[in-house]
C-alpha cells in the first residue's frame, strides 16, 4: 500500500492551478500579439505582467513548501531538516535569480 503524500500547496491547488491557466491565456496572447506584429514595447509591458504573474505563483509555492514541507521536516529533525532547508535556500536563490 502506498502512503498518501501531501504536497504544501494541496490546500491552494484548485486556485493555483486557476492562476497557471490565466498566465496560459497571457502567454497564448503574447504569441498573438508577435503574430499581428504589434509594437515592441506592447508586447514587453505583457511579457513583464506574464513574468510577475509566474513569480506570483511560485512565492506562494516557495511559501507553502515553507510553512508545510519544511516545517514538518524541522519538527522531525535529523538528516531530512537539512536536506529540506537546503531545497527551499536552493529554490529561494533561483527566484532571486530570475
Amino acid at each position: 500500500m502506498e502512503a498518501i503524500v501531501s504536497r504544501g500547496y494541496s490546500d491552494d491547488k484548485e486556485a493555483i492551478g486557476k492562476r497557471l491557466r490565466r498566465i496560459e491565456g497571457q502567454v497564448r496572447g503574447l504569441q498573438r500579439m508577435v503574430e499581428e506584429d504589434r509594437y515592441c514595447i506592447d508586447i514587453l509591458e505583457q511579457v513583464s505582467a506574464a513574468t510577475r504573474a509566474l513569480q506570483s505563483v511560485a512565492l506562494q509555492l516557495l511559501e507553502d513548501h515553507m510553512g508545510h514541507c519544511v516545517a514538518e521536516a524541522v519538527k522531525s529533525g535529523g538528516d531530512e531538516a537539512a536536506e529540506k532547508l537546503s531545497e527551499a535556500s536552493a529554490a529561494i536563490a533561483r527566484l532571486v535569480r530570475s
